[in-house]
């Protein structure tokens, strides 16, 4: 692996990134990513790196939630899984954040691995020491602690998932950090199309057992591969000089803050025109997302089995793989934030569509339109983040958007679910409903379920359109397309010193 790093300036560094240099490269060759050399040879590394570990935690997220449902045959449940999961990501997010912000990015990495490996293992020694009929109980209080201690090694893992965008920014020149935010959406639907498969046959084989056992040896294999990449620390200027002057910090200084510092970052956040608008506007989307999240597995599994729904959502996810290539390959265009609205737009369009009859079909359908274009939201998201907010202080803002964006879906969790499961399915199955609109619409618990994503799917169609409409969007594109003039043309860090190509060095 070259480990050598660039020591000039970060136009330097993108010129390389776009082929200059090479025999037959000209000026005004179209930007592409090179992943065979240099900086961004190591983000192919720690991609393929968060690949594997993407993978087992989605299995284990996925596994347990199937698992549970099986056991119990519980919708309350499922619910309640996917509320602790969201709960622990948006407590969390801001103090990762600030964790990645403060500490070396491999050694992040390493260390999330570790905790996931460490909580599995006890989880693998719980699950082989407990009777089975235990876990058929859903009022269990072994069953939850094994649920909850699962659900901690997953959001150890989020600790990457704060890391990972500002890995971007510190190895991906400012011109194709778009396509480098695609290439990691196409990681997270090879982790969906690999977990998909997995997770439903292995817990069809033999409950979490084999889960466990799978997840214990690909995250011991992660940690071995870590030790041997190179991640360039670099050591970050913090003058103003350095940075241009950053919005929202006063004097123009670019302070990396201490500890968890939120303050500073919602000074920061509050002085990118537009910027809470775009947080506040993904919270609104994952309020209502949590609906799906807590309901889809529940609504799948009653339309087929357990192994023909792990085995369709492999399938699916390769739309999300196809998504993240598109947006490698042709990037987001000149305005991110509108295209992150417009595909809201056409997202939420398939989402109402598709629970109109009881058909595995129309799932399918509106699902691969959903996953095709989630990696154009989340890289559009990405991408503007990492060019209005300065290096050193994007983690703690990656984190507090985790944070905001995920505290609304907690609640959508926990509420939708027991709604459904007593007032919602009742009301289709033998209620008012079922009279008014069970003819063309369908009755029983399904069709209670379908009846909650149509009218989610409304919701958040209208919402996006008044957002497109609105004087935040508009001031936020300013504040795009401007940065990076007023920012001395690139976020990347200024380099004091850079790393050699020594394993010491790097460490």
């Amino acid at each position: 692996m070259d480990d050598r790093t660039t020591t000039g300036s970060p136009s330097t560094t993108e010129g390389a990134g776009k082929g200059e240099g090479r025999p037959g490269a000209t000026a005004t060759s179209a930007p592409r990513l090179d992943l065979r050399s240099g900086t961004q040879r190591t983000f192919a590394h720690v991609l393929v790196n968060a690949l594997l570990v993407s993978v087992v935690n989605y299995t284990l997220w996925f596994a347990v939630t199937f698992w549970v449902y099986l056991q119990t045959r519980s919708v309350f449940a499922t619910g309640v899984i996917a509320g602790i999961f969201l709960v622990a990501t948006a407590s969390t997010g801001i103090w990762f954040g600030s964790i990645v912000d403060h500490h070396q990015k491999q050694r992040v990495l390493q260390a999330s691995a570790a905790t996931s490996l460490a909580i599995y293992l006890v989880c693998l020694a719980g699950y082989l020491l407990t009777p089975a009929e235990v876990f058929r109980d859903p009022s269990s209080l072994r069953l939850w602690v094994f649920v909850v201690l699962l659900m901690l090694g997953v959001i150890a893992g989020n600790l990457r998932t704060i890391a990972l965008p500002t890995l971007v920014t510190l190895l991906v020149p400012e011109g194709l950090r778009d396509r480098a935010n695609g290439l990691v959406g196409t990681t997270s639907g090879v982790s969906f199309l690999v977990t998909s498969v997995i997770s439903g046959l292995l817990v069809a084989a033999g409950g979490m057992r084999y889960v466990l056992l799978l997840a214990v040896a690909v995250l011991a294999g992660s940690l071995l591969h870590l030790a041997r990449v190179q991640v360039p620390e670099r050591r970050v200027l913090t003058s103003a000089a350095a940075h241009g002057q950053p919005p929202g910090l006063p004097g123009g200084a670019a302070d990396p803050g201490r500890g968890v510092d939120v303050r500073g970052t919602l000074r920061l956040v509050r002085g990118v025109p537009g910027l809470l608008a775009l947080i506040a506007f993904s919270c609104f989307n994952n309020f209502l997302g949590g609906t799906f999240m807590a309901l889809m597995d529940a609504y799948g599994l009653s339309l087929v089995s357990v192994q023909v729904w792990g085995l369709l959502w492999g399938a699916l996810s390769a739309a999300m793989i196809v998504g993240g290539l598109a947006v490698a390959r042709f990037g987001l265009g000149a305005n991110p934030v509108r295209t992150l609205l417009l595909v809201n737009v056409v997202l939420w369009l398939g989402t109402a569509i598709f629970p109109l009859r009881s058909s595995i079909v129309l799932l399918a359908v509106g699902m691969t339109v959903f996953l095709f274009l989630m990696p154009f939201a989340e890289a559009s998201e990405q991408t503007v983040l990492q060019r209005v907010v300065p290096y050193e202080r994007q983690g703690r803002v990656f984190g507090f958007a985790q944070s905001v964006e995920q505290a609304a879906s907690p609640l959508t969790a926990f509420l939708i679910s027991p709604v459904t499961q007593f007032v919602v399915i009742p009301f289709m199955t033998d209620g008012a409903g079922a009279r008014a609109i069970g003819g063309w619409f369908g009755t029983g618990p399904d069709r209670g379920l379908a009846l909650v994503f149509v009218v989610t799917a409304l919701v958040g169609l209208l919402v996006t359109l008044l957002a497109l409409a609105s004087r935040p969007y508009r001031r936020l594109s300013t504040a795009y397309r401007t940065s990076a003039v007023s920012a001395g043309a690139d976020h990347s860090p200024a380099v004091e010193a850079t790393v050699g190509p020594s394993a010491s060095d790097a460490a």
